[in-house]
């Protein structure tokens, strides 16, 4: 091994892997494809319910990690740690493309341009692959000459699990208790309605002033994972529309009976809903754009650093050598620009998406300038603070205006605009996250080609699934909905709207637009508070509530940075199970709805007792799991 290590060291970069290039396991298995295969296709269920539901999506490789050892060590009784890393590289395909998806192509739903499934899988699949071809000639720079510049903080978190399973550990566990939990929750809640899942009540003497919380656990685990401040700034965006602007919007209104748009009905017969959906609604809206926006401008310079930083580092990169190790090698250029020149062609003259060479050209353009720029963000702030959603909007607000002035416009000028804006967004969404990968990769040895097609497998997977996903999800619930409200989505409808059509209530949106601006000016994060503010407040509470058990493990652990890491791990490890628990069955139940099977009715305990007392039981074993975790002990090698 010595010999392999110096032989690696020789190559220039000095680092050595934990498994070293000279060093070959079985990785691109069939064990490996078969199970991220299903954790892609759940892991993308999930995450499109979740993201359908608060506007969020969370990270997929670490409780894919886990599983994946837990499943190919603990029961096949394999022992490659690559193997796993493919796994978790083929489930983040999973989570990207949801991502991507629902944060925008759920606005044709709500314009009644019900997409067939087909469209949808080919947007998705376009720039799913155009984000993994994109991001290829990128890795030497990023990943290999920029490792130590770079940290990619979740694809080293998910290198440190890897590491760690390799040398036993029974983690899985806690993310398949959480899953049961979060699964028997949502089925006797929504599928038996044996008890509400939502409790709420007015404050006493406080006109239209109402508090809520859904009692899921999915936003329980969101709130932990996210962390208390994080947390805290989306629960007063809630504050801020439930107990400040709708009391506002009443009391102005109580005393007459005319009608204000976008209303159609007098303010004094609106409840603290009403309010909510005629008014707040817009007014949420133009803060998420706002500080979509913002959140791009702050990061203009390192957008711009980043973008001539790589593109010098790939004009005066050294000719690649006859021969490379194996974790040196990609998928050769030659394949990967013939992938990238046959996919924008297609994209320039298919029926299905109907963009044109003005489209197709906007998607090369945005792709390369905006995937080159998300692959190295998240090398620097983690792909859940990467200015995505800015940079679709920045996109969406240029094609479309391209495509008015072109004469595009209408109906067929907004679902074209919002395909383009598509495609950018899981472009993006899928860079963002085979980076992660391609790091954890490289330092624990992984063949990055390898890695590559397990990406392009899990885009492939996904992709066939999301359209079949969301039809079900907008049948049984309705996209749009009180029930699944699609934040970004409803965003990105607003901006192509407003841009083609000209009829909205922009009054609204501009209070949005500088409530977002106040915000951040107070020194807050002005996208988390928008977001909280346009979602009711029974969303923004219980994540509340899941960031306060996170700030009780990290207080209760703080003389003690290792124990209170283990702890942390243990109840990221069980809040990922209770996401993807309670997403999974919420797809299942739509299903059934969608198959016509008899569902129940009325709920059958209707009180907020049960509820609540069932939120709380979970969020105690919640706790519990947290306090679970161990520091593992060090070994001889780690001594030394």
């Amino acid at each position: 091994m010595q010999d392999g290590k110096q032989a690696q060291a020789s190559k220039g970069t000095g680092f050595v892997p934990y498994i070293p290039a000279s060093r070959s396991m079985a990785e691109l298995t069939a064990f490996a494809i078969i199970l991220g295969i299903v954790l892609a296709v759940v892991f993308a269920a999930a995450n499109a319910y979740l993201g359908l539901k608060i506007g969020l999506t969370v990270s997929a490789s670490i409780p894919a990690a886990v599983i994946s050892l837990g499943v190919l060590r603990g029961i096949f009784r394999r022992q490659s740690i690559l193997e796993n890393n493919i796994v978790q590289t083929m489930t983040t395909a999973g989570e990207a493309v949801a991502a991507g998806t629902i944060f925008t192509l759920p606005a044709l739903y709500m314009w009644n341009h019900i997409p067939s499934m087909a469209t949808v899988s080919f947007i998705v699949l376009v720039g799913g692959f155009l984000g993994v071809a994109m991001m290829v000639p990128l890795r030497r720079l990023l990943i290999v000459n920029e490792h130590a510049t770079l940290p990619y903080p979740e694809g080293m978190a998910c290198a440190e699990v890897l590491k760690s399973g390799d040398r036993g550990g029974r983690s899985a566990l806690f993310v398949v208790y959480g899953f049961l939990i979060g699964g028997v929750v949502k089925a006797m809640g929504d599928g038996f309605k044996w008890f509400r899942t939502e409790i709420e009540t007015y404050i006493y003497r406080f006109k239209n002033a109402l508090i809520g919380m859904d009692i899921f656990p999915a936003l329980l685990g969101v709130g932990y994972i996210i962390g208390p401040r994080i947390s805290g700034q989306m629960l007063a965006g809630g504050a801020l529309a439930w107990l400040v602007l709708i009391p506002i919007i009443g009391y102005i209104g109580a005393g007459g009976q005319s009608v204000i748009a976008p209303s159609a009905a007098p303010i004094g017969e609106l409840t603290a809903w009403g309010l909510w959906e005629d008014y707040i609604r817009y007014i949420g809206a133009g803060a998420v754009a706002a500080g979509g926006l913002i959140t791009l401008i702050k990061t203009l310079p390192m957008l711009f650093g980043s973008l001539f930083a790589t593109l010098g580092g790939l004009r005066n990169r050294e000719p690649e050598k006859a021969t490379l190790d194996r974790t040196n090698k990609d998928i050769p250029a030659f394949w990967v620009v013939v992938m990238i020149a046959v996919l924008i062609v297609i994209i320039a003259f298919a029926p299905l998406t109907d963009v044109g060479i003005i489209g197709a050209i906007a998607i090369a353009v945005f792709g390369f300038l905006f995937v080159t720029v998300a692959s190295r963000i998240v090398g620097l702030v983690g792909s859940s603070s990467s200015p995505v959603s800015g940079m679709t909007i920045a996109t969406l607000l240029i094609v479309t205006f391209i495509f008015k002035m072109t004469g595009l416009t209408g109906m067929t000028g907004m679902i074209a605009s919002l395909t383009v804006g598509a495609i950018v967004c899981v472009a993006l969404a899928v860079s963002g996250d085979i980076s992660q990968d391609l790091k954890t990769g490289y330092l624990v040895g992984g063949t990055p080609w390898k890695q590559q097609v397990a990406m392009m497998i899990g885009v492939l997977v996904s992709g066939l699934v999301i359209g079949f996903i969301l039809s079900v999800l907008n049948e049984s619930y309705g996209l749009g909905s009180e029930q699944l409200p699609a934040p970004k989505a409803v965003l990105m409808r607003i901006i192509v709207e407003g841009i083609m059509a000209g009829s909205l209530p922009w009054d609204l949106i501009f209070i949005g637009v500088a409530a977002a601006v106040v915000i951040e000016l107070l020194g807050l994060n002005s996208l988390t508070v928008a977001v909280g503010l346009y979602l009711p407040i029974h969303v923004s509470v219980p994540i509340m509530i899941g960031g306060v058990v996170r700030w009780i493990i990290e207080f209760a652990s703080r003389k003690n940075e290792q124990l209170k890491a283990a702890r942390i791990e243990k109840g990221t490890l069980l809040a990922s199970g209770l996401i993807a628990g309670e997403s999974l069955i919420g797809v299942i139940i739509a299903v059934l709805i969608w198959m016509n099977v008899d569902m129940p009715g009325d709920v059958l305990i209707a009180n907020n007792t049960v509820p609540l007392l069932v939120f709380l039981s979970v969020t105690v074993i919640l706790i519990w799991g947290s306090f679970r975790g161990k520091p593992e002990p060090i070994t001889e090698e780690q001594k030394g």
